[in-house]
């Protein structure tokens, strides 16, 4: 299995996390940004985004969270399971969100109408790249990640807490830190049916 492969499989969703991490907060941005330089874009045109969080600011967004939660789970007992699983975002070491700068698109489908229904599509399929690589790349470094998706519930609200332009729609939140208990055991559909081979 080559390094890569090898990288790739050890991405999982962990949500037994804690505030500890196996590199320094400039050591991940570090290799957020180097990964984000590195990731494809269709015509190379770089919509993604990405805001990390660390500290009082990683806290104040799964504040956000579970208020805005809170305001449209109305029963009690369902609220209280909610409230467990954005405890345990809240108690990792750090988030990054992630963003498409829509202006990108925009000026896009202007300059080239004949693509404008397909550059929306190639914006999230960057955004995804973006992702997993980011996640890929923490797993490898020792950091457990998983992804979450609270937009556009709380969309608003981040866009005044941390200062983010009106033109980034967020696309997802990934809180990382060090992995208290690994996850179990995936299942995988037969590789067969998922990947199809002709002419072989």
């Amino acid at each position: 299995m080559s390094a890569l492969v090898s990288a790739i499989s050890a991405r999982r969703s962990q949500y037994a996390l804690s505030d500890a991490a196996a590199l320094s907060d400039a050591e991940i941005v570090d290799l957020v940004r180097s990964v984000a330089g590195e990731v494809p874009s269709a015509f190379n045109s770089q919509p993604q985004r990405a805001v990390v969080l660390f500290g009082e600011e990683h806290h104040r967004l799964w504040a956000i969270v579970h208020d805005a939660l809170r305001a449209v789970v109305k029963d009690d007992a369902a609220f209280a399971v909610t409230e467990q699983k954005i405890a345990g975002f809240d108690a990792a070491h750090g988030t990054v969100l992630y963003f498409d700068d829509t202006t990108v698109t925009t000026n896009l489908q202007e300059q080239f109408p004949s693509y404008a229904a397909n550059f929306p599509v190639w914006a999230q399929q960057a955004n995804g790249m973006l992702q997993f690589a980011v996640w890929s790349a923490l797993a490898e470094a020792g950091i457990g990640a998983n992804l979450q998706h609270y937009n556009p519930l709380i969309d608003d609200a981040v866009r005044e807490a941390f200062g983010i332009p009106e033109s980034w729609k967020l696309v997802a939140q990934m809180p990382f830190g060090e992995v208290t208990a690994p996850a179990g055991p995936r299942e995988h559909m037969p590789l067969d049916e998922q990947v199809q081979v002709r002419g072989l």
